[in-house]
């Protein structure tokens, strides 16, 4: 079950990464629409993995706006029962956004989550390796911290992936 997680997870960063379908390609557009200046999400910045923000801020570098994909549960539900794994994924992307005015943090974040929401949008259906995505999510915000920039607030996009290997 360890690996379902970690195939799912990848080819979310995957989807987010892509280099004219991905997040930066909607940011670009998010900032077009809007007259609203994003900062890009780097690459680099798009990482399978689950670390609360107030860790990152304090052993490594922390790096704003960032998205981190994770997967909090993953259910074997046998749907097809000759498959060692055929069940569901839940799948979470994190947004974080830092600013130093609180009154723009919250609308930024809105519009990061926006990215990942028509990134997700546009990817419905059969994806490899056996996933598929029927396209439903739910949208989390969490309230404004310090941290970052001085204010630090964070999103999350949970979805679900149906898994059969």
């Amino acid at each position: 079950m360890a690996q379902a997680a970690s195939i799912v997870a990848g080819q979310v960063v995957t989807l987010l990464t892509a280099t004219d379908t991905g997040l930066g390609a909607a940011i670009r557009q998010i900032t077009a629409d809007t007259n609203v200046a994003l900062e890009p999400v780097h690459l680099d910045r798009i990482v399978p993995q689950n670390t609360p923000a107030a860790i990152v801020e304090k052993h490594l570098v922390a790096k704003y706006p960032s998205v981190h994909v994770y997967v909090d549960r993953v259910q074997n539900l046998l749907v097809e029962k000759f498959r060692t794994f055929s069940g569901k994924v839940r799948t979470i992307a994190e947004v974080r956004v830092s600013h130093d005015r609180i009154e723009l943090l919250e609308e930024h974040l809105r519009l990061y989550v926006d990215g990942i929401t028509q990134v997700l949008d546009a990817n419905r259906g059969c994806w490899p390796q056996g996933m598929f995505y029927a396209g439903q999510y739910e949208v989390r915000y969490e309230p404004v911290q310090q941290g970052g920039r001085n204010f630090l607030q964070v999103g999350k996009v949970i979805f679900e992936v149906e898994l059969s290997s």
